[in-house]
């Protein structure tokens, strides 16, 4: 098959994406933009030198340059910039839904308040749906690297705004932070009603995948790549139909994966795991859902049908409801039925 082909295949393919940090969609050039607005002085003194940053070892290297770069969000208005050029992405990749991570406390810890960052996301992601018909959902993350005190905090924080919410994730530093640490923030966010996902078994071992499992209730594992290393725990997740959202371009960066030829994606695939391709942090590591899709396409030379049944993942992955995936898989399949698989 020729790579363009593949390529205008993946372009316009309906698809969703739901695991994407919107502080992680911050590009260079709109981090600086957003600085001199509010008069702040970045550590990098050009989008050159910035982007020369964006070499890292590990995840804890990733959230040192990612934790600067949010602090250019002070206003409204910043989260509003931000989520709005995120929007225009997902419009040009043929995304039909986005479920987006949102972390409070990176703000909040920093004197900006709740109701400043949700109003500025949640009012682009209107603008979004009435402008593009983009259907999207928003997840809080709570900081693992913090306490369950301070995550406590900003559950109860949210209540005000549960109507813009639709559930709770864990993200930050993995290592030495296992989910068990958050049980009872967890438990306290399903009794309000909050849908709860986890970031697990990326850096950290197959065991925090089990306890985000069974001690947090999560519908879905955020990563989930070091499932592999247990196979009662492979097997566990295709018996609760547990979706993974994988993201084979930060797996890379962030060396989960020497090369993205021994992604392990095509693998789980072929279990018969529900998993999805996303981008997690675009910005930061060299591109949005259809860089990360056309990237392990032709690395793991995935066929059009590995690329249908990964979209089709993505919707039955997500939190819509049964008459709203039912119409995405419809758009999905009219694609499909053009002729394009063959």
């Amino acid at each position: 098959m020729k790579k363009n082909s593949m390529k205008t295949f993946i372009q316009n393919i309906p698809k969703a994406e739901l695991h994407v940090h919107i502080e992680g969609s911050l590009e260079p050039e709109l981090m600086f933009k957003l600085a001199k607005r509010n008069n702040i002085s970045l550590k990098y003194g050009s989008v050159d030198k910035l982007n020369m940053a964006y070499k890292f070892c590990d995840l804890q290297s990733f959230l040192n340059i990612y934790y600067e770069g949010a602090a250019v969000l002070i206003q409204e208005q910043d989260f509003y910039d931000m989520t709005w050029a995120f929007i225009e992405k997902l419009k040009s990749q043929n995304v039909l839904h986005a479920e987006i991570f949102f972390d409070p406390q990176t703000h909040t810890t920093r004197g900006v308040p709740f109701k400043t960052v949700i109003n500025g996301i949640y009012r682009a992601l209107q603008d979004g749906e009435k402008k593009y018909k983009i259907s999207t959902g928003l997840i809080m993350c709570f900081l693992r690297h913090l306490d369950e005190k301070s995550a406590m905090k900003t559950l109860e924080e949210s209540i005000p705004f549960k109507d813009k919410i639709i559930g709770v994730g864990l993200d930050s530093s993995e290592l030495g932070n296992p989910p068990s640490k958050f049980t009872n923030v967890f438990s306290k966010a399903l009794s309000f009603g909050y849908l709860t996902v986890a970031h697990a078994g990326e850096e950290g071992p197959a065991e925090y995948i089990w306890e985000a499992l069974d001690m947090l209730k999560v519908s879905r594992i955020d990563h989930g790549v070091r499932c592999v290393e247990d196979k009662n725990l492979v097997e566990e997740i295709i018996k609760r139909k547990i979706p993974l959202t994988v993201c084979p371009l930060s797996n890379l960066k962030l060396g989960v994966f020497k090369k993205l030829e021994e992604h392990n994606l095509k693998e789980l695939l072929d279990y018969g795991v529900l998993v999805t391709v996303n981008s997690d942090d675009p910005a930061y590591f060299g591109g949005y859902i259809g860089d990360n899709f056309l990237s392990i396409q032709e690395s793991l030379a995935l066929k059009k049908e590995d690329i249908y049944k990964l979209a089709k993942n993505s919707f039955e992955a997500s939190f819509l409801n049964i008459k709203e995936k039912q119409s995405m898989l419809k758009k999905l399949d009219s694609f499909v039925t053009e002729g394009v698989l063959h």
